[in-house]
Formats: C-alpha cells, sequence, structure tokens
C-alpha cells in the first residue's frame, strides 16, 4: 500500500479592519502556487471556520488570482478577505509597490497603501428604496424591530433611525432562512460624533449568521449615505460583538474602503494527498 504524501501550505490569520487586538474581521489567507481541488477549499474553509478563507495564485503579468470561502460556499465578493489578502502580499510576501491587483468573480479589485491603512476598492451599488410592505413585515419578523425605510441593493437592506435599534437586534436566523431572507443588511445613523453611519450583517444564507465586519456592503452602503449626508468621504463602525471601522469614498462607480489590519497567525497546513 503507497504511502499517502500531504501537502504543507502557509497559513496567515489577520484581522481587516480592526482596531487593535480581537477587533475586526479575521480572515485565514492562503497563497498557493497552483490552485488546490475546489472541494478541498471548501474543507480548510470549513475547518478554519472564520468567516472567509482566502486562497490566491500569482500570475504571470505580477497580478493574482483570488478566491474565497466561508465555512459553507465560495462566494462571489468579499471585501475583509480582500484586505487581508493585499496586507499579505504587500507586508508578509515582500511585493512590490503600493498596490497589489486581484482577478475575481466580481472582475479587478486593488489593494493600495493609504498612509497607516490599506485601502480596497469595491463596485459601488445604489440602493433603490422599495416600498414592500410585505418585505418590511418579514423583516420586522426575523429582526425584531420595524425599519424605517427598507432599500433594495440585491438583498434586503433595512434602514433604521436610531443607532441603538440596530445595536439591540437579536434576529431569528431559522426564521430569517425560513423567509427566503438569505441576507440582511442592516444600518443607521452613527451617533458617536465620530463616525457617519453603522450597521450589522447577517448571513446566514451563506452559513454566517453575524458577519463581524463587512467590506463589501459598504459597496451599498457607502453610496446610500453618502446621497443622504451629502459628503462624498464618510466614516462607518460595524456594530458586532467584534466590532469594526472603516473609511469609505464614494467615487461613483467604486467606492473606495480602507481600515486597519491586525496580524493574529502565521503558520503550516497539511493537506492530505488523494
Amino acid at each position: 500500500m503507497s504511502a499517502v504524501v500531504s501537502t504543507k501550505i502557509p497559513i496567515y490569520q489577520v484581522s481587516a479592519f480592526a482596531r487593535g487586538p480581537f477587533t475586526g474581521n479575521p480572515a485565514a489567507v492562503c497563497p498557493l502556487e497552483s490552485w488546490l481541488a475546489d472541494a478541498v477549499m471548501q474543507g480548510i474553509a470549513a475547518e478554519n471556520n472564520l468567516s472567509e478563507t482566502a486562497f490566491f495564485v500569482a500570475r504571470q503579468d505580477g497580478d493574482f488570482d483570488l478566491r474565497w470561502f466561508t465555512p459553507t460556499v465560495e462566494v462571489d465578493l468579499c471585501g475583509h478577505a480582500t484586505l487581508a489578502s493585499g496586507h499579505i502580499v504587500l507586508n508578509v510576501l515582500g511585493g512590490a509597490g503600493q498596490r497589489a491587483t486581484f482577478h475575481t468573480r466580481s472582475g479587478q479589485l486593488h489593494v493600495e497603501r493609504r498612509g497607516e491603512l490599506l485601502a480596497l476598492d469595491l463596485p459601488a451599488k445604489r440602493p433603490v428604496a422599495v416600498d414592500d410592505a410585505e418585505l418590511a413585515d418579514r423583516l420586522e419578523m426575523v429582526l425584531g424591530a420595524r425599519p424605517l425605510e427598507v432599500l433594495d441593493a440585491g438583498l434586503p437592506v433595512a434602514v433604521f433611525d436610531e443607532e441603538r435599534q440596530v445595536a439591540e437586534l437579536e434576529p431569528d436566523f431559522a426564521k430569517m432562512l425560513a423567509s427566503g431572507l438569505r441576507w440582511v443588511s442592516v444600518t443607521a445613523p452613527a451617533m458617536d460624533g465620530e463616525t457617519d453611519f453603522m450597521s450589522r450583517y447577517f448571513a446566514p444564507g451563506s452559513g454566517i449568521d453575524e458577519d463581524p465586519v463587512t467590506g463589501s456592503a459598504h459597496g451599498w452602503l457607502a453610496p446610500y449615505w453618502s446621497a443622504r449626508l451629502g459628503k462624498r468621504e464618510l466614516a462607518s463602525r460595524q456594530v458586532s460583538r467584534r466590532g469594526g471601522w472603516l473609511e469609505c469614498e464614494d467615487r461613483g462607480e467604486r467606492v473606495m474602503v480602507a481600515g486597519r489590519v491586525n496580524e493574529y497567525l502565521a503558520g503550516e497546513i497539511v493537506v492530505p494527498g488523494e
């Protein structure tokens, strides 16, 4: 019987949009020489049990191909794991220059240095207000509070008028899935004098009840609050248990989202051979 040959690959755990230890959204990042089988990458993501695990492979042109997996599915876009991947390329692997370019399911994404922060550009979505009493009823049922306004950004965005309402939400995730609400973004104006708006993000449809910090959600939150507040540059806070802080800039068809990054772990994982 022949021996099974295992492969060791590097792994880093990095918290994006953080303000110190144990804040922000932790992502696992695995640089690869070539792609592993999809089932293996999904298995690694499930084993890591973080919101996302990112895998990237260097291209001949100096850019990188990048994919993201939650513990249960591959996703089309992930902001915090892209910022974490940019940190690994620029600050750990010795990437040249000020910017890393990733090719993804959602097109090219760039991570660049912005003073002490790293900044990520995202495609912008302009959410549209919807007059849908049945949807508002469902959101009230699963969130425990009725939103002031409901927006459509490709998923429902529940807008509340008070920060306290968002912070105190206790969603029923079983009801959320049963009612067809696989992903829900919630937001309200911030009252701390430091940030312009705050948010939370629930994604039971992707195997994540509450995402600690959701960079991709700011692709629609920043344009909404930019129009509502009449300002192009905004500061945002995500009020999960860990907490996250983001600097946003509405650039029309793109949104720039910047934050701090904390390294937590570096090592190797062993991937059994077939």
